[in-house]
C-alpha cells in the first residue's frame, strides 16, 4: 500500500509524452489546480482555523512519509507538512512542487530536477541537494521503494551541485516525472526514525500536534510556494464516512474529505453544505489473483467474471448514481484514455460457456474478500456475489479488519476487493501493479506481451508510436489481466459554506488546501 496505497493514489497523470517534455522547465504552473465554484471570484481572506475529518483507524496511524500509510488522515496531515519533488497540476498533469524544473537526457534515462529558489524546511535550514538524494534513497529503500521509484536504484540517485539532483534510470522513462507527484517527501538528511514525530517538513503547514491520530498545523510563513491564507488547519480522524459526515452535519468540522455518495446525498438537501464532486475519482476493482493455483489463473475464468457483472447495477445501487461505468482499465481519466475499445457488456451465457470450457469447479464457494475501509467497497463485493451467482459462481463475502487486509490478503488473496485513488494515468497504473516487476502487482499477473508494450509507451517521446502503444496496453488489461473494473467512484467532500477555493484536482490535489481561505 504506498502513500496510502489508497492514495498513491490519490494524484494525477497521463498528459502524453509531448506535453510532459513541454513542461520539463516547470512551466510555471502552481500545483494548487484550479478553485472550487465556493470561491466565487471574492478576494481571499488570511486568518481562521480550518477543521478537516479524514478517514483512519487508530491502529493504522503511521508517521512516517516513507511508510505504508493505510489512513487517509495520516496522508493529509504528511502532505501538509511535507513537499513532493511534483505535483498535479490543473493546466499539465505534472507540476511544480518543491522541484521548480526537470529535465531529460536525450535518451530519456536521466532526469535532472532542480529544487525551487528559497525551499527551506520549517526550522529555516535551506534545503539541499544531498537533503533530496537522501530522502529519495531512503524512499527507495522502503519495502515498496522499488514501485516508488521505478527503474531507479538507490546508488543512482546524486546531487550534481547544491540544487539539483539526478537519477538516472534503468530504462527509458518518458513518464519518469509523473512518478515523482506521491511518494517523494522530503526531509532533512540523517532524519532518524526516532525522529519523526518533530521531524521538519518543506511545506505549506508546520506540525503543532499530533495525538492519536488527530494533528494541529500551524500556516508556514515562509514557505517557497506562495501564500498561504489559513492560520492553522486541524485534522480528525474518523474511522467511518458516516460519523465524518455527521460531524460535519452537526458544525464540529468544516470538511469532510472524501465523504462518498451516501453521506453527499443527504447533505444535497442542506444549502448550507457544499458538495464538491470530482468525477471518475476512485476506483474500486476486484482483483483476481492469476498465478498458478489460483481459481483464477486461467484468463478465461477472469473473463467470465467480467461477463457476469452488472456494471450499471453496481453504479446505481453501490454508487448510488454518483459514478460511471468502466472497462476493466485502470485509468480512466488519461487523456490518452482508448475509449474506442468495446465496452465489455454483461453476458451470463458466455460466461458459463467460458467457465465450463475452463474446467472451472462450479460447487465450490469462493470467497470475496474484502473491507469496511471506504464508502461502497463491501457492499460492491456483495451485490457482485449475488449477480455472480446467477452465473453459477458461487461467492462468500469475507469482511475483515483493515489491518488483516494489508498484511495478509493484500497481492497475496485469490480474490479481493482493492481500492485506487487516482486514475488519471494508464502508464501510473501500469508501472505500479501490472508490469510483472511491479512492487504492488496486486494480481501476480506476469505477461510477457503487457510489459513489452509498457517499455514501448515509456521509451519514446514520438506521439505516434506512443499512441499505437498505449492503445496495445490498454487491449491488453481489458483482455486478460486480473482486475474486474466495473465503475469509477466519483470522489465526493463535502464542506460548510464559510469554506472557499477548495480544491478541484482528484488524488493527491485534494489534499492541497494552502489555497484554501474562509469567508
Amino acid at each position: 500500500m504506498g502513500v496510502t496505497r489508497r492514495q498513491m493514489l490519490w494524484a494525477g497523470t497521463g498528459i502524453g509524452v509531448a506535453g510532459l517534455l513541454a513542461a520539463c522547465g516547470g512551466g510555471g504552473e502552481s500545483s494548487k489546480g484550479s478553485p472550487s465554484p465556493a470561491a466565487g471570484g471574492a478576494k481571499p481572506r488570511s486568518g481562521g482555523t480550518l477543521r478537516v475529518g479524514a478517514l483512519g483507524r487508530a491502529g493504522a496511524i503511521t508517521r512516517d512519509p516513507h511508510g505504508t500509510q493505510a489512513n487517509e488522515s495520516d496522508y493529509l496531515v504528511l502532505a501538509l507538512a511535507f513537499d513532493t519533488l511534483t505535483a498535479p497540476g490543473a493546466r499539465t498533469n505534472t507540476a511544480p512542487r518543491l522541484a521548480a524544473s526537470w529535465e531529460p537526457s536525450p535518451d530519456l534515462k536521466t532526469w535532472k530536477f532542480k529544487i525551487a529558489e528559497g525551499a527551506a524546511f520549517h526550522d529555516g535550514a535551506p534545503v539541499t541537494a544531498e537533503d533530496v538524494v537522501w530522502s529519495l534513497q531512503r524512499l527507495r529503500n522502503t519495502p515498496s521503494g522499488a514501485a516508488r521509484l521505478p527503474g531507479i536504484q538507490a546508488k543512482n540517485i546524486t546531487a550534481e551541485g547544491p540544487d539539483t539532483v539526478v537519477l538516472v534510470s534503468d530504462y527509458p522513462n518518458a513518464d519518469f516525472p509523473v512518478l515523482t507527484r506521491f511518494a517523494t517527501f522530503i526531509m532533512k538528511k540523517g532524519t532518524k526514525d526516532s525522529e519523526l514525530d518533530k521531524a521538519p517538513g518543506t511545506g505549506p503547514f508546520k506540525l503543532d500536534w499530533f495525538r492519536g491520530g488527530n494533528a494541529r498545523l500551524v500556516r508556514n510563513d515562509t514557505w517557497h510556494g506562495g501564500t498561504v491564507h489559513l492560520d492553522a488547519i486541524e485534522v480528525t480522524m474518523f474511522e467511518t464516512p458516516q460519523a465524518m459526515a455527521n460531524a460535519l452535519l452537526a458544525g464540529q468540522i468544516d470538511l469532510a474529505s472524501n465523504a462518498g455518495a451516501v453521506a453527499a446525498r443527504t447533505a444535497e438537501t442542506r444549502k448550507d453544505i457544499q458538495v464538491l464532486r470530482r468525477p471518475d475519482d476512485m476506483a474500486m476493482p476486484i482483483v483476481m489473483r492469476t498465478a498458478k493455483g489460483s481459481p483464477f489463473a486461467d484468463e478465461r475464468v477472469r473473463e467470465a467474471m467480467r461477463l457476469a457483472v452488472d456494471r450499471d447495477a453496481m453504479v446505481k445501487q453501490v454508487l448510488s448514481g454518483y459514478g460511471t461505468v468502466a472497462n476493466d482499465i485502470l485509468g480512466t481519466g488519461d487523456p490518452a484514455f482508448a475509449k474506442d475499445i468495446p465496452q465489455r457488456t454483461r453476458d451470463l451465457a458466455k460466461a458459463r460457456q467460458l467457465l465450463a470450457d475452463a474446467g472451472f469447479d462450479l460447487s465450490k464457494t469462493y470467497e470475496l474478500v474484502t473491507t469496511e475501509d471506504i464508502a461502497g467497497l463491501a457492499d460492491s463485493a456483495t451485490l457482485f456475489a449475488n449477480q455472480a451467482r446467477e452465473a453459477g459462481i458461487k461467492i462468500e463475502v469475507v469482511k475483515q479488519e483493515s489491518g488483516a487486509f494489508w498484511e495478509k490478503t493484500w497481492k497475496a488473496g485469490d480474490f479481493y476487493t482493492t481500492y485506487w485513488g487516482t486514475n488519471d494515468s494508464v502508464v501510473f497504473f501500469a508501472s505500479k501493479t501490472m508490469v510483472g516487476e511491479a512492487g504492488q502487482n496486486e494480481a501476480a499477473w506476469n505477461d510477457a506481451g503487457f510489459d513489452a508494450s509498457y517499455r514501448k509507451v515509456i521509451g519514446t517521446a514520438d506521439p505516434a508510436r506512443r499512441a499505437a502503444a498505449l492503445k496495445e496496453l490498454q487491449q491488453i488489461e481489458h483482455d486478460r489481466s486480473g482486475y474486474l473494473l466495473w465503475g469509477m467512484a466519483d470522489g465526493i467532500d463535502l464542506a460548510a459554506a464559510k469554506v472557499r477555493n477548495l480544491p478541484e484536482l482528484a488524488g493527491y490535489g485534494r489534499v492541497q488546501l494552502e489555497g484554501v481561505w474562509l469567508s
